[in-house]
């Protein structure tokens, strides 16, 4: 494996990547060029969505070609190009396949979600801090414990005990907040997401994890449950109001997350028919947001 190196303003990233991707790039990753100095930019989109922009102002482009022939040339080719003004080339060089996923493997650390419970990729030890410990690695499903939707979900899970619980996880991604249910006493668990991948990456979480549950696409919800979870984005939330407020039963609680603070009122006036929504947790610019159905 080869990779070809570049830095491009932020108003090239978008042409540079498409370009590679013509070009049979396997892959293209776009990293802050100005990472870890005083320079260093956050950019965040929301959870499952595109960042807001393609790239930073300063990028560092980075394509992954199985021969150093296809990436030179590729170098080659972008360099004769109008929207490669601005842009240079850093360098063609080799890369060992086990330097790929100690890469992945680095950028992936245990994460606390309070002090006693965390989430652990396969390759790591607990820390000795450890209680309550969820097994998962990066995969192509949305959950891995360190975006901050999930957070607070997994928090609003670990303040209560969830002992014979009956728990909906909808649109539930890695399945994470399934098996976070699990872990503090939920006995009867099902997963839903639309996508096929979400449900089978559900499934393999959660038998590495020990859990049973049942995964499966929106069908599968029936009936009422004691707890409800949504982590989405606001705007399909706000369409699932009427199914999702269904599906909690008397003395049952609602957890919604994906929400922007900006968005609370929007989701309140949306579930005002139905049930009370309130904020019930906050980081980094987004909100939990709660309902309870009277007993």
């Amino acid at each position: 494996m080869f990779e070809l190196v570049l830095l491009a303003p932020e108003e090239r990233i978008e042409d540079l990547s498409d370009a590679l991707e013509a070009l049979d790039a396997l892959s293209v990753s776009v990293e802050d060029a100005d990472a870890q100095t005083p320079a260093e930019r956050a950019l965040f989109g929301e959870p499952g969505m595109p960042a807001p922009k393609a790239g930073w102002q300063r990028s560092r482009v980075v394509a992954l070609f199985p021969a150093q022939s296809a990436a030179q040339e590729a170098a080659d080719l972008l360099a004769l190009q109008v929207f490669f003004e601005g842009c240079e080339t850093v360098g063609v060089r080799p890369v060992a396949d086990e330097d790929w996923v100690r890469l992945t493997q680095s950028q992936f650390s245990p994460v606390d979600i309070t002090p006693s419970f965390w989430i652990v990729p396969s390759w790591h030890e607990p820390p000795a801090a450890a209680q309550t410990v969820i097994r998962l690695d990066p995969g192509l499903a949305f959950g891995t414990g360190t975006h901050p939707t999930t957070r607070m979900c997994l928090r609003w899970v670990a303040q209560r005990s969830l002992a014979g619980r009956r728990v909906l996880d909808y649109g539930c991604g890695s399945g994470i907040l399934a098996i976070g249910a699990a872990k503090f006493g939920a006995t009867e668990l099902i997963a839903v997401d639309i996508d096929p991948a979400a449900v089978e990456s559900t499934r393999i979480n959660a038998a590495n994890n020990h859990v049973a549950l049942q995964a499966g696409l929106p069908e599968l919800a029936q009936g009422a449950f004691d707890v409800v979870l949504a982590n989405i984005l606001a705007t399909p939330l706000k369409v699932l109001a009427p199914l999702l407020c269904g599906h909690v039963a008397a003395g049952g609680s609602l957890v919604l997350a994906g929400i922007l603070e900006r968005q609370a009122d929007e989701l309140k006036a949306a579930y005002a028919p139905w049930l009370a929504l309130e904020v019930a947790d906050c980081e980094d610019g987004w909100i939990l947001m709660t309902a309870g159905r009277p007993a």
